[in-house]
């Protein structure tokens, strides 16, 4: 996958990422904190290549070109390795890089044990999810793939309470019981999960609203749900 940014860089370094390649822009090269990533890069082995000026900016996924780009090794994990985990999230469909990045992130904050990706969700190594993540998808344990009814049908025989979300008439997510293996179900941004996938579930909460929002953003939903369930499980 494709690493944009000095920091982004440093954050694969500290954990422990295979770097194949390092590119660095001549505003690279003259900036101080730019040059000490790529010059720590390079002393750990990693090959690195200065480009003429212009390069970056007609290669670069951003607007705004960055100076530093890296080539990063990434792969998967499967579903085996997050089962012991006391609390997942799950996307069903998610479609929009940011919000996958941002959901990735958030778990990580929240002390998640992992995020499952089922079948039609972006792809993780997304330039934008990257950016998104902020270098959370170097620390959390991301899975690829799988069914959804079958990715869910598993996490229950393995324990966990799958809880998906509903806009009303759900159960208050305050009152909920988060203190066990709970799986969070997150769909599509504008579909939200497929009827049969959602009456499939453990249970189904509800974020009340007081303003005149329809909905909230997935992202901001997943943070909302991920922080009730760490808070509860850290009292606990």
């Amino acid at each position: 996958m494709v690493l944009e940014g000095a920091e982004l860089l440093g954050v694969a370094l500290d954990a422990g990422v295979s770097i194949e390649a390092v590119y660095v822009s001549p505003k690279g090269r003259t900036s101080p904190a730019a040059s000490a990533v790529v010059d720590r890069a390079f002393g750990s082995g990693v090959r690195v290549y200065d480009l003429s000026e212009g390069v970056v900016e007609r290669i670069a996924d951003t607007v705004t070109a960055q100076p530093v780009l890296a080539v990063a090794a990434y792969s998967s994990r499967p579903l085996d390795a997050v089962l012991e985990e006391r609390l997942l999230v799950v996307g069903v469909d998610l479609r929009d890089p940011g919000n996958v990045g941002t959901v990735i992130r958030t778990a990580d904050a929240a002390g998640a044990g992992g995020v499952v990706l089922c079948q039609g969700s972006v792809d993780p190594t997304n330039p934008k999810t990257v950016r998104s993540s902020a270098g959370s998808l170097f620390h959390l344990p991301v899975v690829l793939g799988g069914d959804p009814s079958e990715v869910l049908s598993r996490l229950t025989s393995a324990g966990f309470t799958t809880v998906g979300t509903l806009v009303r008439s759900g159960e208050d997510y305050s009152t909920f019981d988060w203190n066990r293996p709970v799986a969070i179900v997150l769909g599509n941004e504008a579909a939200g999960l497929p009827d049969d996938l959602a009456r499939s579930l453990s249970a189904r909460v509800t974020i009340p609203m007081a303003g005149r929002a329809e909905s909230l953003n997935v992202s901001a939903a997943a943070a909302v749900l991920c922080f009730e369930a760490a808070r509860q499980q850290r009292l606990a």
